[in-house]
């Protein structure tokens, strides 16, 4: 048993400080794509997390009770998602790079489509007229879809790199995920308040940061493209 444990010791490579891991990780390309795209995604999927119950309250009179249900309509939109890029992607070609890529860009456009419709709200004011309940529920749905598809490319490509890189690269996409998420919630409600004070209009305080959200689901969308190419390529290779 000694004699094992000491020949596998024998062959760790010497530890590396976490300055230049982390510098050598930065370094490749898909790597940083990575990066900011987890960031810009995040950024976007946390914008509205602590304005959609006040965006129910102030624009359609709904009391708290309601709104927060609102929230649990939402909630099941996102599992449901989440169910379904887990049996559907297994289906269909499990966490290959290409198909998880699929699943991402579906998800962002889907959320991008679902806040142009909270966007479009604000016009209306009025839950009779406007299936509200319905286009949140929409918003969770695409962003289940969206957040499971991520997670799937980053426990992919975090060995790309090969053994003792896993967790540098999960560390920094976690770090750019925790920092991208608190930094969206209080964009969000700071933008409501400072365009509510610019405008004087609590609708379109409300409408212009739904369109900015979109706006950044959509830049995710596009960063998302380039999502696990270097390791589409490896693949085929790799078949060749």
């Amino acid at each position: 048993i000694e004699g094992r444990g000491v020949a596998a010791a024998a062959q760790t490579p010497p530890a590396q400080s976490f300055g230049s891991a982390l510098r050598e990780m930065l370094s490749e390309a898909e790597a940083r794509h990575f990066t900011a795209f987890v960031f810009c995604a995040m950024l976007a999927y946390s914008m509205q997390d602590l304005i959609l119950e006040p965006f129910a309250g102030l624009v359609f009179g709904m009391t708290p009770g309601q709104s927060t249900q609102l929230s649990g309509t939402q909630h099941s939109g996102v599992l449901l998602g989440m169910i379904l890029v887990g049996i559907g992607g297994s289906a269909f070609g499990g966490g290959a790079p290409r198909v998880l890529r699929r699943w991402i860009i579906g998800g962002c456009l889907g959320s991008a489509l679902a806040l142009a419709g909270l966007g479009m709200a604000t016009q209306v004011g009025h839950a009779a007229a406007w299936p509200l309940a319905a286009n949140i529920w929409l918003l969770g749905f695409a962003n289940g879809v969206f957040a499971v598809a991520a997670i799937g490319a980053m426990m992919s490509l975090a060995g790309a790199a090969g053994p003792q890189r896993e967790g540098i690269r999960m560390g920094v996409w976690g770090a750019a995920q925790a920092i991208a998420f608190g930094t969206g919630g209080l964009i969000g409600a700071i933008g409501v308040d400072v365009a509510r004070a610019l405008t004087g209009q609590t609708e379109a305080a409300f409408a212009m940061v739904f369109a900015g959200e979109g706006a950044l689901f959509l830049i995710a969308a596009w960063l998302a493209i380039g999502v696990g190419r270097g390791a589409i390529l490896r693949q085929r290779e790799a078949l060749a």
